[in-house]
């Protein structure tokens, strides 16, 4: 119960759900006209503004996209422009995946490392994986540049037509739109610092 408790609690503390339906209605757009924009569907749409489901980073890059702000606004309590920010842990907020969120679900539980800065082009986040079947992986693409570097257990990284296996002290770069996905290969969580690069649109 508790879990449940803390999760509603991260995402409303957030506002996730709250922003994104601002912004829309800054833009003066349905949520049909949000859904053909970032090929998500309009009940997922309407749950995410709800705050009925945690959404996956990919997702919110998507709408970071099509409502033409950073990632960033989506984890700040206020905009800032420091040329320096520095995150204690007590500055972080866990995102793990809502009791029954079983579509387009959130298959890792993420921390933003940095929540104050506004207009930055790198996003970084702690991830963690937990132990996972091969017919549960969640595949994602979005646009921009992902690097990750695994701070302990194993993973295995699958796109369309790789698999590679990562340990403990491992990294991979690669480009975002390709169609990819992790999952936990050992007894406990996986984790890792990964980084995300994405353009605004123009």
């Amino acid at each position: 119960m508790g879990d449940k408790n803390d999760i509603q609690l991260a995402v409303k503390a957030l506002q996730i759900g709250h922003k994104v339906r601002e912004l829309r209605q800054k833009h003066r757009y349905t949520l049909q006209d949000l859904a053909h924009k970032t090929g998500l569907s309009k009940p997922f749409l309407s749950q995410i503004e709800n705050n009925h489901v945690v959404p996956p980073i990919a997702t919110l890059l998507k709408l970071a996209r099509a409502l033409n702000v950073g990632l960033a606004h989506f984890f700040q309590d206020q905009e800032e422009n420091e040329k320096i920010s520095i995150t204690r842990p007590s500055d972080r907020m866990r995102m793990d995946r809502r009791p029954h969120q079983d579509k387009e679900q959130v298959n890792y539980i993420y921390e933003s490392l940095e929540r104050r800065k506004s207009s930055k082009r790198m996003e970084p986040f702690l991830v963690e994986f937990p132990v996972q079947e091969v017919e549960r992986m969640e595949f994602q693409s979005h646009t921009g540049e992902e690097f990750l570097y695994l701070l302990e257990g194993k993973v295995e990284f699958r796109t369309g037509d790789r698999v590679e296996i990562l340990e403990a002290g491992d990294s991979i770069y690669f480009d975002s739109d390709i169609s990819h996905s992790f999952r936990c290969l050992s007894d406990q969580p996986a984790k890792a610092v990964a980084v995300l690069f994405s353009e605004l649109s123009a």
